[in-house]
C-alpha cells in the first residue's frame, strides 16, 4: 500500500543519515539526508530512491575516507620533511664555526687535512659546491628579478666587481708588498704571491654563504640569490680580466689560464646544475635540500687544507718575525670591512635604495667566493702562499657577515618593541 511505503521511507532515510553522520572513522561529516523522501506513486520507485541514496552516501563516504587517509599521510610526510629541513638549516647556520675550526685544525695539526690538497681534490670540491648552486637556479629566476627590480641587479654587480677589486689593489700594494720587502731569502716570493692572492679574493664573485646571511639579516633573499648567480656567471670572464688588469707586471699570470680555470670550476658546474634542475627537477630539488650543508663543509675543508699547507712557512719563526701573518690577516679583514661598509653606503645613501636592498648589496659585496680564489691560485701555478689570503678570507668574511647580520636583526627587534 502507499501508506506502508510512505511509512518505510522516513525510517530508511533516518537510518542512512545516522550511519553517515556518526561514522566511527571520525572523518568529516556528510550532510544528513532529509527525513522524508519525495512522494512516489509506486512502492518500488520509492524504495529505489532510498537504495540509490544509500549507495550514493556509501560512495561519498568511501571517497572521503580515502581522501582523508591520503591527506593524513601527506601531512605526516610534510611534517617529517619540514623537521629535517629545519635541522639541516640549523646545521648550515654554523658555517662560520666550521670554517674557523678547520682553519685552527689546519694550523695546529696540518697533517690531519693535508689529504685535501692531494691531486685535484680542491678543484672537485669547489666544482661540487658550484653545481649545487646551479641546481637551485632557473632561467625564470633571472628574468623575474630583472623585471621586478631591474636597477638593483646591475648596481649590486657593479659594487661587487668595483669596490672589492679596487680595495684589494690599494690594500695589497700599501700593506702586503711594502711589509714583505725585508723578508729573508726563504720567503722572497711572499710579497707578490700574497698580493696576487688578495687580488684574486677581491675579484671573486659573491659567496654562497651570503644567501644564508641575508636571511638572518632580514635582507632581500631573492635578490641575494640573483646577485650571487649573476656574479658567479660573470666571473668566468670578469674575474680573469680584472686580475690581469690589476696585477699587471707585478706577478706573472696567464689570462687564458685564469679564464680556463674559472670556466672549469664555475661556468661548467653551474651550467650542469641548471640543466639538471631543468630536466630532472624532482631529483634536483631532493639534492638541493642537502647541498647548503654539504657546501659549508666542503668550503671549510678547502680552507683548512690551504691553511695546513702553508702552516709551516707562515707560522715559522722567520715568518712571524717579519710580520707576514699579521699583515695578511689585517689586509683581509680590512678588505671585507670596506666591502660591507661601502656596499651598504653606496646603495643606501647615494643611490637611494631601501634598507633591505642596501643590506643585501652590502652582504653580497663583503662576502666573496674565497674558495674560488684558492682554486684559481693553484690552477695558474702560483706560489703556495698565494692561496693563503683566500683561506683566511673565508673565515673572516663569514664571521664579519654573521656578526653584521645579527646586529641588523637585533636592531630590527628593538625597533619593533
Amino acid at each position: 500500500s502507499l501508506d506502508a511505503a510512505a511509512a518505510r521511507r522516513p525510517q530508511s532515510s533516518l537510518g542512512a543519515a545516522v550511519i553517515v553522520d556518526h561514522h566511527p572513522c571520525g572523518v568529516g561529516r556528510l550532510p544528513a539526508l532529509p527525513l522524508s523522501a519525495p512522494p512516489s506513486p509506486f512502492v518500488g520507485e520509492g524504495d529505489g530512491n532510498n537504495v540509490r541514496r544509500r549507495l550514493g552516501c556509501s560512495r561519498r563516504l568511501r571517497s572521503q575516507v580515502v581522501c582523508a587517509s591520503s591527506s593524513s599521510a601527506d601531512d605526516g610526510g610534510n611534517g617529517r620533511r619540514s623537521k629535517l629541513d629545519a635541522v639541516l638549516s640549523r646545521l648550515t647556520s654554523f658555517f662560520p664555526i666550521y670554517v674557523l675550526c678547520a682553519a685552527v685544525l689546519g694550523a695546529k695539526a696540518p697533517g690531519s687535512l693535508m689529504w685535501v690538497n692531494a691531486g685535484n681534490r680542491i678543484t672537485v670540491m669547489l666544482a661540487s659546491v658550484m653545481m649545487g648552486t646551479g641546481m637551485t637556479l632557473e632561467k625564470k629566476d633571472f628574468t623575474d628579478a630583472l623585471v621586478e627590480n631591474p636597477a638593483s641587479v646591475p648596481a649590486g654587480v657593479l659594487c661587487q666587481f668595483g669596490i672589492m677589486p679596487l680595495a684589494a689593489f690599494f690594500i695589497g700594494r700599501s700593506i702586503l708588498l711594502s711589509t714583505t720587502t725585508s723578508v729573508d731569502p726563504v720567503m722572497a716570493g711572499a710579497g707578490p704571491a700574497l698580493f696576487l692572492g688578495l687580488i684574486l679574493v677581491g675579484c671573486s664573485p659573491g659567496g654562497t654563504a651570503s644567501n644564508l646571511v641575508s636571511l638572518i639579516a632580514k635582507a632581500d633573499v631573492a635578490l641575494s640569490v640573483l646577485l650571487t648567480a649573476c656574479s658567479t656567471v660573470l666571473a668566468s670572464v670578469v674575474t680573469p680580466l680584472l686580475v690581469k688588469l690589476l696585477v699587471g707586471s707585478t706577478v706573472s699570470v696567464s689570462g687564458w689560464a685564469l679564464c680556463a680555470a674559472t670556466a672549469k670550476v664555475v661556468l661548467l658546474p653551474v651550467g650542469m646544475g641548471m640543466l639538471l634542475n631543468a630536466y630532472a627537477p624532482k631529483f634536483a630539488a631532493a639534492l638541493s635540500r642537502f647541498t647548503p650543508l654539504a657546501s659549508a663543509l666542503l668550503v671549510a675543508l678547502i680552507c683548512g687544507g690551504v691553511v695546513g699547507q702553508n702552516a709551516s712557512s707562515v707560522l715559522s719563526g722567520a715568518a712571524g718575525s717579519s710580520g707576514i701573518l699579521p699583515a695578511v690577516l689585517s689586509s683581509v679583514l680590512l678588505l671585507h670591512t670596506i666591502g660591507f661598509l661601502m656596499g651598504y653606503l653606496i646603495p643606501r645613501r647615494i643611490l637611494g635604495y631601501d634598507e633591505r636592498t642596501a643590506r643585501t648589496v652590502s652582504i653580497e659585496t663583503g662576502m666573496q667566493n674565497s674558495a674560488l680564489a684558492v682554486v684559481l691560485a693553484r690552477s695558474v701555478g702560483a706560489h703556495p702562499l698565494s692561496c693563503l689570503p683566500g683561506a683566511l678570507s673565508a673565515t673572516c668574511h663569514s664571521c664579519l657577515g654573521s656578526a653584521l647580520a645579527a646586529f641588523w636583526r637585533n636592531r630590527d627587534g628593538k625597533s619593533q618593541d
